[in-house]
């Protein structure tokens, strides 16, 4: 399935991988992957294409009735993890649990947090990573240019403005797959 993946995603779309191109895969097995601009429900599919052709294991957290029939196989067989979203519980705290029972955990996020255009980011991933104590990747859903830039692995320094300034910049310009939702 590896040389279809790689057949749409360079062939037939025309997509191209710059940076990181391995995600880090052989030393860093648990990390929070953020990924953005997230403009359409397209982002999931480059996605999965993505991490086939890199061999990279990724997942993704979603509400736990989307994890039954007949779904469920299809969302747990490509990374999901289904949690919990009553209200009264802590998600950050749930979220980063998963990463302390798994050996290999690399949890992928959109911090615009919805596909329509936001002012601000929402900040769960960072408090998801410093909780966990695992960095941060990105990589950029560059639907102008037909990329994904991958980012090398980014360490917390907890200073949250400097974190996040830093984290911004390098989606700075970027064009998802509708360009006013950016």
């Amino acid at each position: 399935m590896r040389w279809l993946a790689k057949l749409i995603y360079f062939r037939i779309l025309g997509w191209k991988i710059v940076g990181n191109t391995n995600f880090s895969k052989d030393t860093v097995k648990k990390a929070v992957i953020i990924s953005a601009p997230h403009t359409s429900y397209h982002d999931f599919f480059i996605g999965l294409y993505l991490r086939k052709i890199i061999g990279v294991k990724t997942n993704f957290v979603g509400k736990k009735e989307l994890f039954t029939w007949p779904f469920g196989y299809y969302f747990r067989a490509v990374g999901g993890v289904a949690l919990d979203r009553t209200s009264g519980q802590n998600k950050v705290e749930a979220i980063a649990g998963f990463f302390k029972d798994k050996e290999e955990f690399r949890l992928t996020l959109a911090p615009e947090g919805t596909r329509k255009k936001v002012e601000k980011w929402k900040t769960g991933f960072y408090y998801i990573a410093q909780k966990a104590n695992v960095p941060i990747i990105m990589f950029t859903l560059d639907f102008e240019n037909k990329q994904n830039k991958i980012s090398e692995p980014y360490y917390l320094t907890n200073n949250f403005e400097k974190d996040m300034a830093y984290l911004q910049r390098f989606f700075k310009g970027v064009k998802g797959k509708i360009p006013e939702y950016s």
